[in-house]
């Protein structure tokens, strides 16, 4: 990319990073973590106050700073815990933006830990709810935190400490760097293909990491532990930053699980419907003024639910609604006969991802 259209593409970059930041302004009231209104942030426990003692020695801890950075499905789940005589009385959960169907599932769990010492609290070994898999690894990651705070470890704790060495994480931080580097000097049909497989496989159905609006509006609101969360920090660079070094779509087109799902579909039928250049005109249209009506929905808080429905929640089998396996197994069964159709006509995160890349200059051209 020439020098001289990198300032627009930044720009372009700069408008859409500012529009996603709106809406999690509008509906999460905070940047990176921190509180924005004063209702708010009177609610919250500040950061100094997350541990509290008692008159009769009973020990509070609020995790709603201490576990800022870990993020459930749709935002952080604070927790609070009291403890007494160095045994734990009870996990409350706080107020969170999880689904509430889903997490009830997931309140039982919070009775893992009553009655045990602090050093048998943080060494149980806590199974994750079937179907609620994101909330109660959110729910466990803030009861350990807190009980670390406790035991007068926050002091020592390094940085190092968040980076996951388990064989799930690594695999998928193997599997992103494969997508984000090997196509930059690789063009082979069959690597792709493997690429592909993997892609869907380890990134989509063993990992559930993805980019969608979720993520994306939980990551600006709350704030993001690099060193926790490698692989999605890697897949926001191949969105976000390749395009301003000419490698639009990148992302999309290289590591985006779903659209790799698409594609490897699409390879089971070899004849494809033909639509005509005016027909293909009419969907980009159709996608342009869908992402326009979904912003809007986002920004006014008419409709804020929509981001629960792109299907790329899909590959999270144990937690997905009925509502988005039916949507994208529905987009699936399409990608036989049309290319990679949700990607192309469709999807709300990959109108942002272009936008981001082409500028709004080149709305009207599609």
């Amino acid at each position: 990319m020439k020098s001289s259209d990198k300032l627009p593409s930044f720009l372009s970059l700069l408008t859409c990073l500012l529009m996603v930041l709106a809406v999690s302004i509008r509906r999460d009231g905070k940047i990176f973590g921190h509180e924005l209104t004063l209702t708010a942030a009177a609610t919250e426990t500040p950061s100094g106050d997350s541990l509290r003692a008692l008159p009769d020695g009973t020990i509070i801890v609020n995790t709603s700073q201490l576990g800022k950075d870990i993020i459930g499905y749709s935002g952080t789940v604070p927790v609070e815990i009291t403890l007494k005589d160095d045994r734990v009385v009870s996990v409350v959960a706080l107020k969170n933006l999880e689904t509430p169907a889903f997490f009830r599932d997931v309140e039982p769990l919070l009775q893992s830990w009553d009655g045990k010492t602090i050093e048998e609290a943080r060494q149980l070994k806590v199974d994750v709810v079937s179907g609620a898999t994101y909330s109660s690894q959110a729910v466990i990651g803030n009861v350990q935190r807190g009980l670390a705070l406790v035991a007068q470890n926050n002091a020592t704790r390094s940085l190092w400490n968040d980076l996951d060495l388990s064989p799930k994480a690594l695999a998928g931080l193997v599997v992103v760097l494969l997508a984000a580097i090997v196509p930059l000097f690789v063009k082979n049909k069959r690597y792709r293909l493997f690429q592909q497989i993997i892609n869907v496989g380890v990134l989509g159905f063993w990992c559930g990491t993805f980019l969608n609006y979720t993520s994306m509006v939980g990551y600006l609101s709350n704030g993001m532990n690099v060193l926790a969360l490698l692989v999605p920090v890697i897949m926001l660079i191949t969105a976000f930053v390749y395009p301003l070094f000419g490698k639009k779509s990148h992302y999309c087109t290289h590591v985006c699980p779903f659209g790799s799902l698409q594609d490897l579909a699409g390879k089971c039928v070899k004849r494809k419907a033909r639509l005509s250049s005016t027909t293909l005109k009419r969907l980009d249209a159709f996608r342009q003024i869908l992402w326009a009506a979904l912003m809007l929905c986002l920004w006014t808080g008419a409709w804020f639910e929509w981001i629960a429905y792109e299907p790329f929640s899909a590959f999270i089998v144990q937690s997905a609604s009925w509502v988005v396996i039916v949507m994208a197994v529905a987009f699936v069964a399409l990608s036989t006969i049309v290319t990679r159709p949700y990607c192309r006509f469709v999807c709300p995160t990959g109108t942002l991802f272009k936008l981001s890349q082409s500028g709004f200059r080149e709305w009207k051209k599609g």
